[in-house]
C-alpha cells in the first residue's frame, strides 16, 4: 500500500469516539484516548507522525483585580499560537510523505504551560479531523444503529424483483384480479416495483408465497 491507502486504513480503524471525560457540565475526548486509538493501527501499518511547530505568537493580557480586603491583584494571562505542519511518513518507504499545515492555540496564566496546551490541542484535534472521526456521548452500539437508520435503504435486488412480479402475476390469476391491485391494494405499495427497498421486497416475497400456498389448498 502507499502512503494514502495506508492513511485510508487508519480511518477505518475508528469509526467513532465516545466521550469519556467529564469537564464542569461538558463531556470530551482527551487527547490520550484519541492518540491511544490511533496508534496501534498506525504502528500496524509503520506510520509515523512527526510534528513540527513552524512559527509562535505569545501575546499577554494583565488584568487588575480588587480582592476581599482591597488589595490589588494582578492577573497575566498567556495565549500562544503556533503555526505548525505534521509530517506523516511511510517507514517502509521513508520517501513517501505526506505534509498537512495545521494551526493550534493554548492559554496559559502561568506561562510555561502554553506551548504544551496548544500542542495537545493540536494533536487532538488534527487526528480527529484528519480520520473524519466523529465523537459523541452514545455508546458505540448506539451511535452504529444511529448510522445504520440514517442510511437510505437498499433498493430491490434484480433476483428478488424477478421473483416478486412472478408472484405478484401467479397471485393475480389465482385470485382473478390485475397485478397492479395486488401491488396497491393487496401489498399497499407501488405498482412500480424497482421502486420497493429490499428489505421491504423480502417481506412482500414471503407474505405472497403463504397467500399463494393458503390460497391453492382452497381451490384444490
Amino acid at each position: 500500500m502507499n502512503i494514502y491507502q495506508k492513511l485510508i486504513e487508519v480511518r477505518k480503524a475508528v469509526p467513532y469516539l465516545k466521550k469519556e471525560d467529564r469537564g464542569g457540565q461538558y463531556s470530551y475526548n482527551s487527547s490520550s484516548q484519541v492518540v491511544a486509538a490511533i496508534r496501534e493501527k498506525m504502528d500496524e501499518l509503520s506510520l509515523l507522525l512527526i510534528p513540527r511547530i513552524i512559527d509562535k505568537n505569545v501575546l499577554t493580557e494583565t488584568v487588575e483585580n480588587k480582592d476581599q480586603y482591597g488589595n490589588i491583584k494582578k492577573r497575566t494571562t498567556y495565549f500562544t499560537e503556533l503555526t505548525m505542519e505534521y509530517k506523516w511518513i511511510d517507514a517502509e518507504n521513508p520517501e513517501e510523505e505526506f505534509i498537512v499545515p495545521f494551526y493550534a492555540q493554548g492559554v496559559d496564566i502561568a506561562g510555561e504551560k502554553g506551548v504544551g496546551k496548544a500542542l495537545t490541542y493540536a494533536e487532538k484535534y488534527y487526528l480527529l479531523k484528519q480520520f473524519n472521526v466523529p465523537t459523541d456521548d452514545m455508546d458505540p452500539d448506539q451511535f452504529q444503529q444511529k448510522v445504520e437508520e440514517s442510511k437510505p435503504p437498499k433498493p430491490i435486488t434484480p433476483e428478488q424483483l424477478e421473483e416478486l412480479e412472478k408472484l405478484v402475476e401467479r397471485f393475480s390469476e389465482i385470485r382473478n384480479v390485475k397485478k397492479e391491485q395486488v401491488y396497491t391494494q393487496a401489498l399497499g405499495v407501488t405498482t412500480e416495483p424497482e421502486k420497493i427497498p429490499e428489505g421491504l421486497a423480502y417481506n412482500l416475497i414471503g407474505q405472497l408465497k403463504h397467500w399463494i400456498k393458503k390460497a391453492t389448498k382452497e381451490t384444490a
